[in-house]
């Protein structure tokens, strides 16, 4: 059944698009065969990651940035990270309802995704529908995360560019850079620029970008409003600037090979993990502690006899 759903996928299908995108998220021990499926065409699209707190308009400057490139011919493919609901565990918000102005165009495919519980504000089964949405022809795939603060700093490990927005409201910029979630961007951008503060909170911001070193590139600051699709211009070329610095420092393909190998690591961590934990084993674990053992004593005896049990 997969192997028939991708054919109709690679084809153009978007009734199979989102059913595989489905079996991925779902159904994750189905992921693996589809993900083989789809191994020769993936690796084209560009991966961009919109984060930051929650208010700061992640979801109109992810769709106002999808119709810029829209109107450059690009096709966009959109997964919008949400909480999960307590009671469906699917995605609390959806994308029809977010994303309204974009989501009814046929090269645009938006697709909200359940953190299920996952705190670094991506689902674990992200990275993986997004090869799903480049093996489909989408060009570039926007990232938009929960909002969870500081352990956003996940999405590095998606992206080929990371833009953290911020409103003027944020607050000092140097408080922002102690928090973690300053350090990881490649752009900034203020947004709901139209409020009052925003010049200076630009300003305060790109002046905290001389207190540490950032190499080669220092992140600029655009300001953008979203709702009024003003800045998207300036946006995009910036955007356009870092990718180019990627190409042309050999960081880009470094950067998207750090990625697979992470995904590589966890997976195979995850394999060895369950195969591990056989009922014996586990009963095995039981038994130590009713007997009061310390746990690194339990631990390492179960290395130095991996194969009893």
């Amino acid at each position: 059944m997969p192997l028939s759903l991708v054919e109709e996928m690679l084809s153009g299908s978007r009734v199979a698009l989102a059913r595989l995108l489905s079996r991925v998220e779902n159904h994750r021990d189905q992921s693996g065969d589809i993900l083989r499926y789809i191994g020769s065409h993936i690796g084209k699209a560009v991966r961009i990651g919109f984060t930051g707190p929650p208010g700061a308009g992640k979801s109109s400057l992810v769709a106002a940035y999808a119709k810029q490139l829209r109107g450059l011919n690009h096709r966009v493919g959109i997964l919008a990270v949400d909480p999960t609901s307590p009671f469906s565990g699917g995605a609390l918000l959806g994308d029809r309802v977010r994303m309204t102005s974009v989501s009814t165009d046929q090269n645009v495919f938006v697709r909200s995704v359940a953190t299920r519980g996952d705190l670094g504000g991506l689902a674990e089964a992200a990275g993986d529908m997004a090869d799903v949405l480049d093996a489909a022809g989408y060009d570039t795939i926007l990232f938009e995360t929960v909002g969870v603060g500081q352990s956003e700093l996940e999405i590095v490990q998606y992206a080929d560019c990371t833009v953290v927005v911020l409103v003027p409201e944020s607050g000092d910029a140097i408080q922002g850079m102690k928090a973690g979630l300053m350090e990881i961007a490649d752009v900034f951008v203020v947004n709901k620029a139209d409020r009052e503060g925003a010049d200076r909170f630009a300003a305060d911001l790109r002046a905290a970008m001389h207190l540490k070193s950032w190499g080669n590139w220092t992140p600029p600051a655009v300001l953008t409003v979203a709702v009024r699709n003003e800045g998207l211009s300036e946006f995009h070329e910036q955007v356009m600037r870092y990718l180019e610095f990627l190409r042309t420092t050999g960081q880009f393909e470094q950067r998207r090979a750090d990625r697979i190998r992470r995904r590589v690591r966890k997976f195979v961590e995850q394999q060895l993990t369950s195969q591990f934990w056989t009922d014996e084993r586990l009963q095995k674990l039981e038994t130590a502690i009713r007997l009061n053992r310390s746990p690194y004593e339990i631990g390492q005896e179960f290395l130095e006899n991996p194969n009893r049990g």
